[in-house]
């Protein structure tokens, strides 16, 4: 069964998923290597009087990819089509590491509608730092990459995970996720295929990395670029949650959001858990999500 979509008036084609509920309405928004699929057990868990909509960010999943994104920015003009379209008019956003910082973007640019932010892991208000390589293989932190003809050629992410994306190599991409996202728990087996068949259908890994690396709304210059000093527009209550050993995010980076987003941010750390909140424990996620809702 193909999912419900969305034509935009950029041409593009938005899938989604929805879990009827109550009157309450959450939005999730995936991250990087995921879409709406890698949601499915949060979705199951989270209480009926929720109605809930989970996307495929562009380029992911079910969703077209006709136009390559310049920016984090991109994506939360999707997003803010995809609400229009649905008409929902208030609800509560939860973003999951990139999804986080499209998130942010979103209730930056669209005040009012948003009353609640969930970041899950999120990026940084700083971006996510892409560095050049040195001649051992160890990251360049000297070099933080400029552009996206960089970001493409980087051999030690990109390269690498395109290359597993390009030979449909499951192995492979189990071996990545096992020792970075899934390092303590694994999912079920025929879910984990599953989120591997979802991983193959990504279309804009590197477009995805250099708008991770040229996101900045905080005040400070983050290594690229001036911040454009929109976060402090985020005056509704958020909530941040970080896995205690979360090997994708750093504290630093959480730090970051903390510090820029101020006293509306509650941070609380997930404990015994990893980049995937989701299968690590549910039940302290899903309890931190709704006691803040």
């Amino acid at each position: 069964m193909s999912l419900p979509k969305i034509q935009l008036s950029n041409g593009e084609n938005i899938a989604y998923r929805v879990r009827p509920g109550g009157e309450e309405i959450i939005i999730l928004v995936h991250g990087n290597m995921t879409s709406s699929k890698h949601w499915d057990v949060l979705i199951e868990r989270l209480d009926n009087k929720f109605t809930i909509y989970a996307i495929d960010l562009r380029g992911f999943g079910e969703s077209t990819y006709h136009n390559r994104v310049q920016g984090i920015k991109d994506f939360a003009d999707d997003l803010d089509a995809v609400v229009n379209a649905l008409d929902l008019q208030k609800f509560y956003l939860i973003g999951w590491s990139t999804g986080g910082a499209i998130s942010m973007q979103y209730v930056i640019d669209h005040p009012g509608r948003c009353e609640k932010l969930v970041l899950l892991a999120s990026a940084s208000t700083r971006g996510y730092p892409f560095y050049g390589v040195k001649e051992d293989g160890t990251p360049d932190l000297n070099n933080r990459l400029k552009t996206i003809e960089e970001i493409e050629e980087n051999p030690s992410k990109t390269l690498v995970i395109q290359s597993l994306y390009d030979s449909s190599n499951r192995e492979g991409l189990k071996a990545v996720w096992n020792a970075a996202i899934y390092s303590h728990k694994q999912p079920e087996e025929a879910a984990y295929e599953a989120y591997i068949d979802d991983m193959l259908t990504q279309r804009n890994l590197a477009d995805v990395y250099h708008a991770l690396n040229t996101f900045n709304i905080s005040g400070v210059r983050n290594g690229l670029s001036e911040g454009t000093d929109q976060a402090k527009q985020i005056t509704i209550p958020v909530l941040i949650l970080r896995g205690d050993r979360d090997y994708v995010v750093s504290e630093e980076m959480t730090q970051e959001i903390v510090e820029d987003l101020g006293e509306n941010a509650t941070y609380i750390p997930l404990i015994a858990s990893g980049h995937s909140p989701l299968i690590d424990d549910l039940e302290q996620l899903t309890d931190k999500i709704q006691t803040f809702l």
